[in-house]
C-alpha cells in the first residue's frame, strides 16, 4: 500500500467577520432605513441623499480602520460587511452613482489590501438564491452578486477576492433544485462566476452534495464545520477533506473553512459568542496530512475577540 506524504507543518491564518468588538465606534454596517430616507426625501431630497452618502462614507472609513487594526495584529483574512453602502441598490436611489461618488475610498481600501496581501471577500445575504424557481428571485440574486463583485472591482482586487454563497432552497425537490442551480449557473456573468465559492449549509445541502456540485461546475468549496455537524448523512469529513481541498487547486488561494460553535445543545444551529477549540483542533490535525496552508474564518458573536481567544486556546 502506497504511503501518503504527511505535511508536518501547516500555516494557519485566522480571520473574522465584518465587525470588531475591540475597536470603539468602528461599525462598517451603519444603515439608513428606507422609511427614514423616504420621509426625509419627501421634505428635502438632497438632504436625504446626503444622509445616505455620509453613512456610506463612514462605513468605508471604518472598514479601513478595521483593516489597519487587522494589520496591527497580523490578521490577514477578513470578510467585509454586505451593508457597506446603505440602499445602494434600491430603486429609490437609482440616480445615485455610488461607485463614482465613493471611488476614492474604495481605491484606498483596495490599495491597502493589495499592499498587505490580505484575503478579503463578501458573503451575500441568505435571500440570494440562484436555484429559486421564481425568475424574479433569480434576477434579484444575480444583481446582488454583481453589486458585490462591482465593489471588489472598484477596489481593484482580482479574483482572489471572492464571494461565498449557498446552493439555496430545496423547494420539495432536492435533485430538481440541484439541477436548477447548475442550469441557472450558466446565467451568472463570467466576471461574477470567477469570484464565487460554494458553502455547505446547516439544513438543506450537505458537504457531500455541495462537493459534487463544485466538481461539476469547477467551483471552490468552503467547508463549514458547524454546518457539517448540523447537516450530514453520515459521510466522513476525513474522507471528504482531500477532495474539498482539491477544489482550490487552480485558484492561487489556500482552502478556506468556516468555524463556529453551537450556542447550546438546545439551540445547536445558532452561533456561540466564542469558539470551542475542540470543534476545530481535531480537524486541523487531520487536515495537515493534505495541505500546507489553510485559512480559517471565525464566525462567532464576539468577532475578533473570539478569534484571538481561539488562537490563544
Amino acid at each position: 500500500m502506497k504511503k501518503r506524504n504527511r505535511v508536518i507543518h501547516m500555516n494557519i491564518r485566522f480571520g473574522y467577520v465584518a465587525m470588531s468588538v475591540m475597536l470603539e465606534n468602528a461599525s462598517p454596517s451603519k444603515t439608513v432605513t428606507l422609511k427614514s430616507y423616504t420621509q426625509l426625501a419627501a421634505r428635502d431630497p438632497a438632504a436625504a441623499l446626503n444622509k445616505v452618502r455620509r453613512t456610506a462614507r463612514e462605513n468605508l472609513d471604518n472598514t479601513l480602520r478595521l483593516l489597519r487594526h487587522n494589520k496591527a495584529h497580523s490578521v490577514m483574512v477578513f470578510r467585509f460587511s454586505s451593508k457597506l453602502l446603505p440602499l445602494a441598490t434600491h430603486p429609490a436611489l437609482v440616480d445615485w452613482d455610488y461607485m463614482d461618488d465613493l471611488k476614492d475610498r474604495l481605491r484606498l481600501i483596495g490599495a491597502f489590501i493589495r499592499e498587505n496581501k490580505m484575503r478579503v471577500g463578501f458573503h451575500p445575504d441568505h435571500y440570494t438564491l440562484i436555484n429559486s424557481p421564481r425568475e424574479e428571485v433569480l434576477l434579484s440574486s444575480l444583481r446582488d452578486y454583481e453589486y458585490h463583485s462591482s465593489l471588489l472591482e472598484a477596489m481593484a482586487l482580482d479574483e482572489r477576492a471572492r464571494l461565498v454563497t449557498h446552493v439555496g432552497g430545496c423547494y420539495n425537490d432536492r435533485e430538481g433544485s440541484i439541477e436548477r442551480f447548475k442550469k441557472n449557473w450558466r446565467r451568472v456573468p463570467e466576471r461574477v462566476a470567477g469570484r464565487l465559492t460554494l458553502e455547505n449549509d446547516d439544513k438543506t445541502y450537505t458537504a457531500q452534495e455541495v462537493l459534487n456540485i463544485c466538481r461539476d461546475l469547477a467551483l471552490p468549496m468552503v467547508l463549514d464545520l458547524h454546518h457539517y455537524k448540523c447537516n450530514n448523512k453520515g459521510e466522513s469529513i476525513i474522507e471528504l477533506m482531500p477532495e474539498i481541498f482539491k477544489t482550490w487547486a487552480l485558484t492561487g488561494l489556500p482552502p478556506k473553512i468556516h468555524i463556529s460553535s453551537p450556542k447550546s445543545v438546545s439551540d445547536f444551529r445558532s452561533h456561540h459568542d466564542f469558539i470551542n477549540p475542540d470543534d476545530l483542533y481535531p480537524f486541523l490535525e487531520s487536515a495537515r496530512a493534505f495541505v500546507a496552508n489553510i485559512d480559517v474564518m471565525v464566525e462567532a458573536k464576539q468577532k475578533d475577540r473570539a478569534m484571538f481567544k481561539l488562537v490563544d486556546d
